[in-house]
């Protein structure tokens, strides 16, 4: 297999996925380095990956964090259940995609605009993606690849993603147990032995006082929340 995506550092402005010429998986199948492929062959070199590297970590996204819809609750057990069978595996949840100033707790979040710096921080490895919207997905896993060694997996309910190394679309709860299953076989086909654990707790984020925060702390966005001269605003969210 030819790899088209594969882990980085591709460096400052990588060429996207698409560009390279690859197009999301269709119905039934999966993307793997940027291949067509089975969802097993895929979900096999994604559990690999998540028991031989350093810091193997799942990233849910408010998808899966709220409870918003009906299968949520049951999808969100399965990424206990998936995560418990991966040694040493945390979870570092991304709650909201707003930018973050002037920093973010890498210890205790991860964000699309900063995705590298978690990464980074914490030696991650190996990753999953899932229950994030699709186009803070795709910024966040070519971020990654930009700046990163990180091997990348995306669990997505859509079609889908190009830039991660391993892809799974249309994903249910019924998925994420197949992809567990399959952790546990190769983990005992590569001899590991780990008895279940449900991952450490992650720490919680610290409150926010908004009433210290200027628009200095916005940087690059503080355009976004001045009005102009002559505007009135009379409602924001």
């Amino acid at each position: 297999m030819t790899k088209i995506v594969t882990e980085g550092p591709a460096g400052y402005m990588p060429q996207s996925a698409p560009a390279m010429g690859v197009e999301l998986a269709p119905e039934g199948s999966a993307l793997l380095y940027g291949n067509v492929v089975t969802p097993e062959e895929a979900m096999r070199d994604a559990a690999r990956a998540l028991l031989t590297r350093d810091n193997p970590t799942i990233f849910p996204g408010p998808q899966v964090l709220w409870d918003w819809k009906d299968d949520v609750a049951e999808k969100a057990a399965a990424i206990l259940d998936l995560a418990s069978e991966i040694p040493n595996c945390k979870i570092i949840p991304m709650p909201d995609y707003r930018p973050k100033y002037p920093k973010i707790d890498v210890k205790a979040e991860i964000n699309p605009n900063h995705p590298n710096l978690t990464i980074l921080d914490n030696r991650i490895k190996a990753c999953v993606f899932v229950g994030v919207h699709c186009h803070y997905a795709n910024l966040s896993l070519r971020m990654i690849r930009a700046g990163t060694d990180c091997y990348t997996t995306a669990l997505c309910a859509y079609m889908g993603h190009e830039e991660a190394m391993a892809s799974i679309r249309d994903l249910h709860a019924s998925d994420i147990q197949k992809f567990k299953e399959i952790v546990i076989e190769e983990r005992n086909k590569l001899g590991i032995e780990w008895e279940t654990t449900l991952p450490p707790e992650n720490p919680s984020l610290e409150k926010e006082d908004y009433s210290t925060l200027s628009p200095a702390d916005y940087g690059e966005y503080r355009s976004l929340i001045m009005t102009k001269k002559g505007e009135h605003v009379t409602e924001v969210e």
